[in-house]
C-alpha cells in the first residue's frame, strides 16, 4: 500500500469535525423531573408559551430564564426542570428554536430582501451574528445565506 493510500484511508477514519463546534446531544436522567407535580407543570407550560411565544419574548436577546422565572412567580431551577421535561430542550434552546423559526420566515420574505443575514438574527432575538448561525446550523442543517439563496430561487 503506497503512503497516499495509506493516508486517503486514516483520514477516512478521523471522526467528522462538526461546524460551529456543536456537540452531540446526551440523553439526560435528571432525578428532579420526577418531582415536578403535572398539574403545575401543564399550567406553567401554558404559561411559559404565552410569554416566549404569544408575547414574543424570545425576540429579545436580554430575556433571561430568571426573567421568566420571576414573571411565573418561581425559581429558575424549577422552571428549567418544567421546560426540560415539557418541551424535551433546555431554555435556550427553546427560545432559539422560535427564533429560528422566525428568521426562516424573514430570511424568504420579499418584503425583507433588502436586510442582511446579521440585521434579520438580531430582528428575532440574536445577540450577535455567531450564536446565530450556531443555532441556525443546529436547527435548520445548513447557514442562513444557504437557506436564503436555496428558497428564494423558487
Amino acid at each position: 500500500m503506497s503512503d497516499a493510500e495509506k493516508q486517503v484511508e486514516v483520514q477516512e477514519e478521523a471522526p467528522k469535525k462538526r461546524p460551529y463546534n456543536l456537540r452531540e446531544k446526551k440523553d439526560k436522567k435528571a432525578a428532579y423531573r420526577s418531582l415536578i407535580r403535572a398539574e403545575l407543570a401543564d399550567e406553567l407550560y401554558d404559561k411559559i408559551l404565552n410569554i416566549i411565544v404569544v408575547q414574543k419574548k424570545y425576540k429579545d436577546p436580554n430575556y433571561s430564564a430568571k426573567d421568566l422565572a420571576r414573571e411565573l412567580k418561581t425559581n429558575t431551577r424549577y422552571l428549567s426542570a418544567v421546560v426540560n421535561s415539557r418541551f424535551g430542550k433546555n431554555y435556550s434552546c427553546l427560545l432559539n428554536e422560535y427564533r429560528i423559526k422566525d428568521a426562516k420566515h424573514l430570511l424568504v420574505d420579499k418584503r425583507y430582501a433588502d436586510k442582511n443575514v446579521e440585521e434579520i438574527s438580531s430582528m428575532v432575538g440574536f445577540a450577535n451574528r455567531q450564536s446565530f448561525y450556531a443555532a441556525f446550523y443546529k436547527n435548520v442543517g445548513e447557514t442562513p445565506n444557504g437557506f436564503r439563496k436555496r428558497n428564494m430561487e423558487k
